[in-house]
C-alpha cells in the first residue's frame, strides 16, 4: 500500500465528479478523481443521450400517422428496421461517451486513480493499492436502477436503462414497470417502432407530476395511445424465454399475457451502500444516503460533500454540474463554507407531447405563504399548435396571490421543453406574472398559449387582490 495526500478527494467520475474536480483545481486545490469505471456519465452512457437516440426514430417514424390529417399520403406502409435503428443509438452512443472520455484522458495520470473507494475516516479513503489521505473528500458517486428483488428471477429477460441500450435489434413486445420519466420515455419510443408494449405503474403517478387535472390529462393521452394502467395489480414469472404477467384489466377480470422483456423503470437508488460509509462520523437517512445542507452540500459538520445523483436530491445532469462545482469549490476551501448558487427547479420529460416541471410545480406552489392562483390553457385550440396538429394538452402556471410573484408550472403538450426553459428563466429572475406577459410574444408560436395562460393568472390574482380588499 502507499500512501497519497491530497487537498480534496473525489469519488466518482461523472457529471458531478468532474465538475467538483475542475472547481477543486481552479481553486488551486490537489485533487485526486477517484472511479473504479466505466467511465462515461450516467447521461452519455445509459441516460440523456441514448434515450433520446431511441426517441429520435420513435417520432420519425409516428409523424407519418399525421399525413391524411395535411392531405398527405405515402407509397406503402413506414418499415421500421430494428437492427438498424440499435446499430445508430449504439454508435452515437459511442461518440457521446468518446467525448467523456476525452476530458477524462485529458485530466493527469497522477491526478486520477481506476479503483473502488471505501472510506476508513472522514477524510482516509483506500483505492486499491493507494491510500488518500484528503483535507476534504466529495462523495460523487451516482446511482443505479432499483427493483424488486424478487424479479432478479427473470434473470436476462429483465432489463434497465443500464441494459436496453446494448440490444442489437428490437423485440416483439416488452412489459413496462413505472411510469416515470424513464418508463414512459421508452416505453412510448418502443411502441411508436413497432413494439408492443404495456406500461404498469402503482398509485396512479405519471412523471412527477402533481397536479391533478395535468395528471388526468397525462393519463387520456398517453392511455389512447398504449396501454398504461398507472395503478396496477401485477405479477410476473419467467417461463422459456418469455416474462409472463398476470395483471387485473379494466373491468376487473386477471389476464395473462407474455412477453419478451421486462423494462424495470420503479426507480434509481443512490450509489453509496458500499462506500465503508460506516466507519465515518456522517449521519445518513433510512436509504443509508448521508444528511447534507442542500446550498453548501456539506455533510453535517464533517469535510465531505455530496454532489450530483448519489444524494437523491435533483437527479439531473444541470443539477449534478451544479452540485458538483458548489461542493469542489467548498471542499476546496473548508472549512469556510459557502452556500451555492441553486438555479430555478426545471424537469423535462421528452414524450410527445412533452411533459416539463417548473420551479417544483404544484408542488412548490402549494408552500406560498400568500396563497396562490392557477392560470390555465388547453391546446386543443391554440393557434400554432392546431396547424401542425399537435394540438393536445395543459399547462397551468402558479402565481403567488398579493406579490403576484410566478412560482412555476406544470405542462404537458407541444414544445413543452421550450416553453418551460422561458418559464424557468422568469422563475430565476424573480418575475411577477405581470412583468412576463410585459415580454415579447410572436404570432403565431405555441408560446401564446403560454401567454393565455399568464392573462388567466392575471386576472385571478386581480380578482384575489380585489376579494382581499372587500374583507
Amino acid at each position: 500500500m502507499r500512501t497519497v495526500k491530497t487537498d480534496v478527494a473525489i469519488i466518482g467520475a461523472g457529471t458531478a465528479g468532474l465538475s467538483a474536480y475542475r472547481a477543486a483545481k481552479a481553486a488551486g486545490r490537489s485533487a485526486l478523481l477517484i472511479d473504479g469505471g466505466p467511465y462515461g456519465t450516467t447521461c452519455a452512457r445509459v441516460g440523456c443521450m441514448p434515450s433520446k437516440l431511441l426517441i429520435a426514430p420513435a417520432e420519425a417514424a409516428h409523424g407519418v400517422e399525421r399525413f391524411p390529417g395535411f392531405g398527405l399520403q405515402l407509397p406503402g406502409d413506414v418499415i421500421v428496421d430494428g437492427k438498424a435503428v440499435m446499430a445508430r443509438v449504439r454508435a452515437e452512443r459511442d461518440r457521446f461517451v468518446g467525448f467523456v472520455l476525452q476530458g477524462i484522458a485529458g485530466i493527469p495520470a497522477h491526478d486520477r486513480i481506476e479503483a473502488h473507494a471505501r472510506f476508513v475516516s472522514d477524510t482516509m479513503v483506500v483505492a486499491g493499492d493507494t491510500t488518500i489521505d484528503a483535507r476534504a473528500v466529495v462523495i460523487a458517486t451516482g446511482s443505479k436502477p432499483s427493483f424488486p428483488a424478487s424479479w432478479k428471477a427473470l434473470g436476462d429477460r429483465v432489463v434497465t436503462n443500464e441494459t436496453i441500450f446494448e440490444w442489437t435489434d428490437l423485440p416483439e413486445s416488452v412489459v413496462v414497470f413505472g411510469p416515470g420519466v424513464i418508463g414512459l420515455e421508452l416505453g412510448q419510443a418502443l411502441h411508436r417502432l413497432g413494439v408492443r408494449v404495456k406500461i404498469f405503474g402503482r398509485g396512479g403517478g405519471i412523471a412527477h407530476l402533481a397536479d391533478p387535472e395535468l395528471l388526468a390529462e397525462a393519463r387520456r393521452i398517453f392511455g389512447t395511445e398504449f396501454h398504461l394502467d398507472t395503478d396496477a395489480h401485477a405479477d410476473v414469472a419467467r417461463d422459456g424465454d418469455r416474462v409472463i404477467v398476470r395483471h387485473r384489466g379494466p373491468d376487473g377480470e386477471w389476464r395473462t399475457e407474455a412477453f419478451d422483456y421486462l423494462l424495470a423503470a420503479t426507480g434509481r437508488t443512490p450509489n453509496v451502500h458500499d462506500l465503508g460509509l460506516e466507519k465515518t462520523t456522517l449521519a445518513r437517512d433510512a436509504q443509508g444516503v448521508p444528511l447534507f445542507d442542500r446550498e453548501t452540500l456539506q455533510c453535517g459538520g464533517a469535510p465531505v460533500f455530496i454532489a450530483g445523483d448519489a444524494n437523491a436530491d435533483v437527479p439531473l445532469l444541470h443539477e449534478a454540474a451544479d452540485e458538483g462545482r458548489i461542493a469542489g469549490e467548498n471542499a476546496a476551501r473548508f472549512p469556510d463554507v459557502r452556500a451555492g448558487m441553486r438555479r430555478a427547479g426545471l424537469a423535462i420529460i421528452f414524450t410527445d407531447p412533452q411533459i416539463a416541471i417548473v420551479g417544483g410545480g404544484l408542488r412548490a406552489a402549494r408552500n406560498a405563504a400568500g396563497g396562490f392562483v392557477t392560470g390555465a390553457v388547453a391546446f386543443d385550440d391554440q393557434g400554432r399548435a392546431r396547424v401542425m396538429q399537435r394540438n393536445r394538452g395543459r399547462l397551468h402556471v402558479y402565481a403567488e396571490i398579493g406579490t403576484g410573484l410566478l412560482l412555476g408550472a406544470e405542462m404537458i403538450g407541444p414544445d413543452a421543453e421550450h416553453l418551460a426553459h422561458l418559464l424557468a428563466w422568469s422563475r430565476q429572475l424573480d418575475l411577477t406574472i405581470g412583468e412576463v406577459l410585459m415580454l415579447p410574444f410572436y404570432h403565431p408560436v405555441v408560446e401564446e398559449g403560454l401567454r393565455t395562460a399568464l392573462r388567466d393568472a392575471y386576472a385571478k390574482l386581480d380578482a384575489a387582490a380585489k376579494e382581499r380588499r372587500a374583507a
